[in-house]
């Protein structure tokens, strides 16, 4: 079973460098299931992908924070409009083959646009916003601008 996970993976991949290429195939999605199956078979081509300097990104992203950009969903959501007008306007297919593409494509649209489209802002400590609270407070009180003031970097707090 670890072979067939291996090559399912390998074909995902496969699709989504043909989609890097072709807009008509997206990356991300083959990408993500090729992370899946080599989960699945074996922790060296998952660490590979998940760490690529190009596809690992994003995938981290999406396993993280399942976070979808908003450059993808438009894209995504547009090729499926293009697609569903193709079969609309040009293909001669039955009206159930219609509606079973539409539901198809409008469920996969709606799954897409209610994902987040950015990283969720992490919480700033409290300890934080008080110290920097509290040089407005003393800066104000100088008429000097706020912007003028330098922030403190990590390597001063040491």
């Amino acid at each position: 079973m670890r072979y067939i996970y291996i090559s399912i993976g390998w074909g995902f991949v496969l699709l989504g460098l043909i989609g890097v290429f072709l807009p008509v195939l997206p990356t991300t999605i083959f990408m993500i299931l090729a992370l899946w199956a080599f989960a699945k078979s074996s922790p060296r081509f998952h660490d590979w992908l998940y760490h690529h300097k190009l596809f690992g990104p994003p995938l981290q992203t999406w396993a993280k924070y399942h976070v979808i950009p908003p450059y993808a969903k438009w894209a995504s959501v547009s090729m499926m409009s293009v697609s569903f007008g193709y079969l609309l306007f040009f293909a001669e297919v039955p009206v159930y083959v219609l509606a079973i593409a539409f539901a198809i494509i409008a469920y996969g649209a709606w799954y897409i646009l209610t994902k987040p489209s950015f990283v969720p802002v992490e919480k700033v400590p409290v300890e934080s916003l008080a110290e920097e609270s509290e040089l407005v407070e003393s800066v104000s009180r100088q008429n000097v601008p706020v912007d003028a003031v330098p922030k403190k970097n990590a390597s001063e707090e040491k």
